[in-house]
């Protein structure tokens, strides 16, 4: 294929009626600004973002219970910007707007197979009963409510509880251990904790009982648990009750949850989002980027301790309805999410970049356009999705337009993503997503075009944390971000900006590789090696040698025994469609690559542990979706060290 023709164009029918175009047209109306294109427009919304940040509020309709008497006051750093200044509003409120007497809002399955809808009725009446619950115990506004539960409408219902008093929202997933769960929440200090007894993961059940019990034990602060079943038992699924959950509005700046940083090389940072920014954000995001509309049916693999859980909670707040998958995506085959949205009809079908790549790499024949009439986009998120990969689900679904999103916790949204107006080529992000101002700088800060540099934001958005929890000074959170560029957010991305494609992600910038000046990102090493059936995983070092600069060793996950055949084509390959820098020095066979729990690939820890960095100290094991990955680079790091 040619790369430089897109693999998908929108019909121009589409355009026409797409929201973005919508809330184009009432930029225009309301400001008498007229655009071009969409580079235009973006422009627009980064250098005037008072204009549009309001533009949005007025086009969603956002309700302030207490009007906001301005709209930005910019500060340097810019993080201390003071967004929609003495307003009130309520996410919890806008959600419940949407409220459709006896309509389907979540469709449920778990790994066995059994389906559940709920409706609105019934999910705001067991909010209810959780609001409840929680009232009796004394929660109140600004007291920290956390969940140990797993994807299920109770975490739902348990959150509309939650963010109905003004209390604050956090949540790990049941695969967090109970280290990583204290280490989490315990900074919070918490007064009550939801919880289930058990969960299901790859057809195995886990008791939580004991879990739960510890951590109540190390984090003194929580009075309560309350236990969720997961049967649906006490839900009453068949209720025509109008319940409402009567929400207490809250200041913009209230926090409405908390997220957590990886973790894996210290204690997870509390990054804690304001409720106005994150109600703005994902109906710019959702509806705009991703052309949501009501009654769509939106599904996005999650755990609960990702913040794509989060984010797909503003499915909600656009009328659609939420789609949740209980379990492994791999179980009993790789076949049973793709069945899940087949059944249910789903609109846009969201997951982990390297599920499609690993559906590819088994050319999974269930998937076709006959199957999925209704599927309008997939979307890709977690790490770079390879272009052999845009190129064949593409081939699979030739209607369905692939969004692939990069952004973060940080942020619980993305600064690149879609556009339902603009084409898609493979292996690049279609644009900066509207009121974000994404640049690409080189060491010297200067801005670049057509070549590789730091992802920076030169200007606030709504959506970055107000602060990280117990970080008084924001002394981590200037490091975090405002280390390397002064008064300018660097994200730790490696990008390349091109003006007609989009965007392309290259991988971590702290894990970008440079042999003898050639610079490259891991993504494009993983690329190729994605593109060999041969090979199921790989995670590539390069480790630093007084005599020869550095040594680069690729590790890999192979179908069948590694042999020399092999790696001779993995070099070619890699010489070929890379560089002859990047020919690695040795190629070592693995049982598996180390993941943290959202799914990243440890590059820089695995390096500073075969450097003779003490484990323990690089490494935070609770962070870990398999922690015993590590054992072959601890036992076997003396072979690597030069």
């Amino acid at each position: 294929m040619d790369a430089n023709l897109p693999i998908w164009t929108p019909l121009s029918v589409d355009i026409s009626s797409s929201n973005l175009s919508s809330f184009q047209e009432f930029v225009t109306n309301k400001t008498g600004h007229k655009f071009e294109n969409y580079k235009a427009f973006h422009y627009w919304s980064v250098n005037e973002l008072s204009d549009f940040w309001e533009c949005i509020a007025l086009f969603f309709k956002i309700k302030f219970s207490k009007p906001y008497n301005y709209i930005l006051r910019s500060k340097k750093p810019f993080y201390k910007a003071e967004w929609f200044g003495n307003s009130m509003l309520s996410y919890v409120k806008h959600i419940e707007r949407n409220f459709k007497t006896n309509e389907n809002v979540i469709l449920y399955r778990n790994e066995k197979q059994e389906d559940k809808c709920i409706t609105w009725n019934s999910l705001f009446l067991k909010a209810s009963e959780i609001k409840n619950e929680l009232l009796n115990e004394g929660v109140k506004k600004g007291d920290c409510v956390v969940g140990y539960l797993s994807n299920h409408p109770i975490t739902i219902a348990a959150f509309l509880a939650t963010n109905s008093i003004g209390a604050v929202w956090s949540c790990c997933s049941p695969d967090f251990g109970t280290e990583s769960v204290i280490s989490r929440v315990g900074q919070l200090k918490p007064t009550l904790l939801i919880a289930i007894k058990e969960y299901s993961y790859n057809g195995k059940k886990y008791s939580l009982s004991e879990r739960v019990e510890s951590i109540k034990k190390a984090i003194p602060t929580i009075k309560t648990i309350l236990y969720c079943e997961t049967d649906f038992g006490s839900w009453n699924l068949n209720t025509e009750r109008v319940i409402s959950l009567d929400s207490v509005e809250v200041e913009y700046d209230h926090p409405i949850w908390v997220l957590y940083s990886s973790g894996t090389t210290g204690r997870p940072k509390s990054i804690t989002h304001r409720t106005g920014g994150m109600l703005m954000e994902h109906y710019k995001a959702i509806a705009l980027h991703q052309n949501l509309k009501r009654g769509d049916r939106f599904f996005w693999h999650t755990t609960t301790g990702w913040m794509m859980w989060n984010y797909a909670l503003g499915a909600l707040l656009c009328g659609g309805v939420l789609c949740i998958y209980d379990g492994s995506p791999s179980y009993p085959n790789l076949n049973v999410q793709w069945r899940f949205a087949s059944d249910k009809s789903i609109v846009h079908f969201g997951h982990g970049a390297s599920f499609f790549i690993e559906s590819m790499k088994k050319d999974l024949q269930y998937i076709n356009e006959n199957r999925f009439p209704k599927l309008k986009s997939i979307g890709s998120t977690g790490s770079p999705l390879s272009e052999e990969a845009f190129y064949w689900l593409q081939k699979k679904l030739p209607r369905t337009q692939l969004i692939s999103l990069s952004g973060g916790t940080d942020v619980c949204s993305a600064f690149l993503g879609g556009n339902p107006n603009l084409p898609v080529y493979a292996g690049y992000l279609q644009c900066e997503m509207l009121g974000a101002s994404v640049e690409c700088w080189n060491e010297k800060g200067e801005k670049l075009k057509n070549e590789t540099g730091e992802l920076v934001i030169t200007n606030p958005m709504p959506c970055m944390p107000t602060y990280f929890w117990g970080d008084t000074q924001n002394k981590i959170f200037k490091k975090s971000y405002f280390k390397k560029f002064k008064d300018v957010w660097t994200h730790g991305d490696w990008i390349q900006k091109s003006e007609t494609k989009g965007i392309k992600i290259l991988g971590r910038s702290d894990s970008t590789l440079n042999r003898k000046g050639v610079r490259i990102g891991t993504s494009e090493i993983y690329r190729v090696l994605d593109s060999l059936g041969e090979i199921v995983d790989s995670i590539i070092v390069d480790l630093p040698n007084k005599k020869d600069h550095s040594k680069l060793f690729l590790f890999v996950v192979t179908r069948k025994k590694l042999n020399s055949k092999l790696i001779d084509k993995i070099k070619n390959q890699l010489k070929i469609k890379c560089s002859p820098q990047y020919i690695p020095d040795k190629i070592i066979s693995i049982k598996e690559v180390p993941y943290t729990l959202s799914g990243k690939k440890l590059e820089i820890p695995i390096k500073k542990i075969l450097l003779g960095g003490a484990p323990a100290e690089v490494i935070n094991y609770g962070s870990l979706k398999n922690p015993k990955s590590l054992d072959f680079f601890i036992q076997n790091r003396e072979k690597f060290i030069i």
